[in-house]
């Protein structure tokens, strides 16, 4: 749908095509309805360059509404966004997808999508991330749509978000930047809060701007200042980097200090034996709602981005009786930004020292695929690389088949489940059962009723194959691990001679 008509027209047809607009979420929940409306084969059609390099309208991206009221999120009217991405590879489709999911996160930070482009370029531009030309052509959709923020589909430079706002003269702000205040406002712990401000921190650090000598902390020469006086001294903005550079080592104890508590909870828990289960996966897959539907944990569930922060950890059980746990895990997305894996490495852990990883993927989602290869990015980036993985292929009563059918056939170690209606949460238990550590020895014993404690802690640690009560005590035959099983040894009964 390349467009050499005036931005001015394009506006009005996108305005006239879509009166109403369409919730960002419902683009990504409905398998992206508005993609189909778009040429699906233009990456094989051959157009002149400058059709080529022009600007692409998306459409059904507006989430304008009609009555703009007041939020308490920083008291301010909701922002008013246009969104920009660059198309560099791929197809036509993944490009508008990516807009698609830029759109689910700008409404998830709280703003309104008005309108959304793309450009096609072998790689952004070094200055103004699309180039000057289209710079102006977005100022002008800019000033038609009454947007006050930039939203751009990638990290820019600093020099490069300069540029780009000095153009287009509004607030210019990149994907990372908009993540980072979805986990801003999402964050309820005291651990999850000090991690995204170390997060925002690193990320503001090489990007605080000065506006000339107007920041300039001390002004010497002239009006008696004195020898050793001359000069701007320390800038205003070289105080704030200071600042920034000694909260961020403040704030990296605090989560230090704040990891040793969860350490040692998991070091309990390795203690008893109790395998670990961690449910990892793309933001809006479904995960609270799976541990919901496994446990019933009554974690929050909600249908937007990043709604889970903070680790929740729960105790479960399998088919057979043997306890585990269950942890809850943030939300990954694509391009999660670098600053943010180092700030909730702490949180990753639980990932990396799990006994089995439960991958949870939105099978009604257009691509995926795409999905599966973002997450096992991050878990490579936390050394979890060697944990075992059971691909759980979620919401498939709103999945189409034939994507089932696809993962499926993909990915060898996979189940399709859906955690709102309860289907294929049987046979998931059931392979949790198959695939967690078993313990090493088998073990029967006669244990007197008087130490009732081993035989509780048979249950909870082990696997209990046969329990019968006797007048003597409790005959199990049970496989534990080692320790437990130095402990029944004397109470094993003799061979008949």
């Amino acid at each position: 749908m390349t467009s050499s008509s005036s931005p001015s027209q394009d506006a009005k047809r996108f305005a006239s095509d879509y009166p109403d607009g369409l919730r960002a979420n419902a683009l990504m929940e409905e398998d992206v309805a508005w993609s189909h409306e778009i040429d699906g084969d233009r990456d094989g059609d051959q157009f002149d360059r400058s059709e080529r390099a022009a600007l692409r309208r998306v459409a059904g991206l507006s989430t304008e509404l009609e009555d703009v009221t007041e939020v308490e999120y920083r008291q301010l009217r909701l922002e008013r966004v246009v969104l920009v991405g660059v198309w560099t590879t791929g197809t036509a489709q993944d490009a508008d997808n990516s807009l698609a999911e830029l759109a689910a996160l700008a409404e998830t930070a709280g703003a309104l999508v008005l309108d959304g482009v793309i450009q096609r370029r072998d790689k952004p531009d070094a200055a103004t991330y699309i180039g000057s030309g289209k710079a102006t052509e977005l100022r002008d959709i800019v000033l038609e749509t009454g947007a006050d923020t930039v939203i751009c589909d990638g990290e820019l430079s600093p020099g490069q978000l300069i540029h780009l706002e000095d153009v287009v003269k509004v607030k210019v702000i990149d994907r990372t930047a908009l993540i980072l205040d979805i986990f801003a406002q999402h964050a309820k712990s005291r651990e999850g809060k000090a991690q995204v401000a170390l997060a925002q921190m690193q990320y503001m650090l090489p990007r605080l701007r000065g506006w000339g000598q107007s920041l300039s902390r001390q002004m010497g020469g002239g009006s008696g200042g004195g020898l050793a006086t001359r000069g701007p001294g320390e800038t205003k903005i070289e105080t704030d980097r200071r600042r920034i550079r000694e909260k961020m080592a403040k704030m990296r104890r605090e989560i230090a200090d704040m990891k040793t508590g969860r350490d040692i909870k998991r070091q309990e828990r390795k203690r008893h034996r109790v395998p670990s289960v961690a449910i990892a996966g793309y933001t809006n897959a479904g995960k609270s709602s799976l541990l919901n539907r496994l446990t019933g944990a009554g974690v929050l569930v909600e249908n937007s981005l990043f709604a889970t922060l903070d680790p929740t950890v729960r105790r479960a059980e399998t088919p057979s009786g043997r306890l585990y746990t269950l942890a809850d895990t943030v939300g990954f997305v694509r391009h999660l930004p670098h600053h943010l894996v180092e700030a909730f490495r702490s949180t990753m852990e639980e990932v990396g020292e799990s006994d089995l990883i439960l991958h949870v993927v939105d099978g009604s989602h257009p691509n995926p695929e795409e999905q599966l290869a973002a997450v096992r990015e991050v878990v490579r980036d936390v050394g979890a690389t060697k944990v075992p993985e059971i691909v759980v292929i979620n919401k498939a009563d709103a999945a189409d088949p034939l994507t089932l059918q696809r993962l499926m056939r993909i990915e060898k170690r996979s189940i399709a489940v859906s955690a709102r209606t309860g289907q294929g949460i049987a046979e998931l238990l059931a392979l949790i059962d198959n695939e967690l550590p078993r313990p090493s020895v088998e073990i029967e014993a006669l244990v007197p009723y008087t130490h009732g404690k081993l035989v509780a802690r048979a249950h909870d640690e082990g696997e209990v194959i046969s329990e019968e009560h006797t007048p003597e005590g409790t005959l199990l035959k049970v496989r534990v691990h080692e320790e437990l099983a130095a402990e029944l040894m004397p109470y094993v009964p003799a061979p008949l001679v």
